[in-house]
């Protein structure tokens, strides 16, 4: 028989009554601990343990191992030479792995640990990968990754020249922008501005429309004209009750929203001059009229950046000269006339506007 307990005595019969040798009593580790009967002669094999995919013959060797081992440790104690190590047999036993049952730090202790070192076979290959690979966690750390919530390290105002210097660009060749969008243009000032683009329209100003919109009332027809038309003029006029015509409750409405404009791509900055005389006069409340105001700042912000930009090149009036020492050349203009700095300062306002608004009711 054999038997899983947390203590058992073990003993060896060599074929007489008298020569049984009681061993030592022990607490099992991770291991299955052998009691061998006196009345039995033939070794059954352990049904407790998974050994799917060791044989029979194999589990009758390392029980024969076992044995030997256990005759060996009761002669060494009986020398008192109980600090003995049969290195050999153990290195013997370590190639046929036996069931591991788990172990709990409160299990044993350390004299029974060296006791039990001939009757358990530790997996130290398992041990060896594991240790391996919490080395490696351990130094993960230390090791550059990239991290998505980090598009770039640099300043927002170094992020907003270089959309200034891309708008310059475009506004010389006009098919600049939908280079960089369709991914023409793979050098490392090209992919930068890319990503000054992609960080002003991700990072600074869909999320803050997104947050007007959710707590807003207004109607997706509502939403969709203020999208579209790039121009808003908001005027105070005679107070009248009816439905706001934003959100379509009934309010005392006394402000005009005249959207007009023409329908541009927001990516390439391509205007689309299908009814570009088109303009809509809505009427609202106070409320969706300040609404209004806020998120059509916003939402329109990278455009107007753009037409002036592009008033700029078209006011500079010299020909003949190469496109990378124009921009450089507008661009200085502009940035020592102050008048990045104050677009930069504009952009900061609308988005502080957004930020309160959401408080009010």
């Amino acid at each position: 028989k054999r038997k899983r307990l947390s203590t058992s005595v073990m003993y060896d019969s060599d074929e007489s009554e008298d020569s049984d040798i009681l061993v030592r009593k022990v607490s099992a580790k991770r291991r299955c601990i052998i009691d061998d009967d006196e009345s039995s002669e033939k070794q059954q094999p352990d049904k407790t343990c998974p050994t799917e995919n060791v044989s029979a013959n194999r589990k009758q060797k390392v029980l024969a191992k076992l044995k030997e081992l256990a005759r060996k440790s009761a002669a060494r104690r009986s020398c008192s030479s109980a600090n003995y190590e049969d290195s050999n047999s153990e290195a013997e036993i370590e190639e046929e792995p036996l069931c591991q049952l788990p172990l709990t730090p409160s299990e044993g202790s350390e004299t029974d640990s060296d006791s039990m070192k001939d009757f358990i076979v530790d997996n130290d290959d398992d041990d060896d990968d594991n240790d391996t690979e919490h080395v490696k966690r351990e130094n993960q750390p230390h090791q550059k990754q990239p991290n998505p919530s980090n598009i770039s390290r640099c300043d927002h105002y170094v992020h907003f020249k270089r959309i200034v210097k891309a708008f310059l660009i475009n506004a010389i060749d006009d098919t600049f922008l939908s280079s960089l969008y369709d991914g023409t243009r793979q050098k490392k000032y090209a992919q930068d501005m890319l990503l000054s683009l992609h960080y002003l329209d991700n990072r600074f100003i869909q999320p803050r429309l997104e947050n007007l919109i959710c707590r807003s009332r207004w109607k997706d027809r509502y939403k969709e004209r203020v999208d579209c038309y790039p121009d808003v003029r908001i005027s105070l006029k005679s107070t009248k009750n009816m439905s706001c015509q934003a959100c379509e409750m009934k309010k005392c409405c006394k402000f005009n929203v005249l959207l007009s404009g023409r329908l541009y791509n927001s990516r390439t900055m391509e205007v689309d001059d299908f009814m570009s005389d088109d303009k809509q006069v809505l009427k609202v409340g106070v409320v969706c009229a300040n609404r209004t105001r806020v998120y059509h700042n916003l939402k329109h912000f990278k455009y107007k950046l753009y037409m002036g930009c592009s008033s700029a090149a078209e006011l500079d009036g010299v020909e003949d000269e190469p496109v990378k020492d124009t921009v450089e050349r507008l661009f200085s203009h502009l940035e020592e006339s102050g008048w990045i700095q104050e677009r930069y300062n504009d952009l900061e306002d609308y988005m502080e506007d957004a930020d309160n608004f959401q408080e009010e009711k």
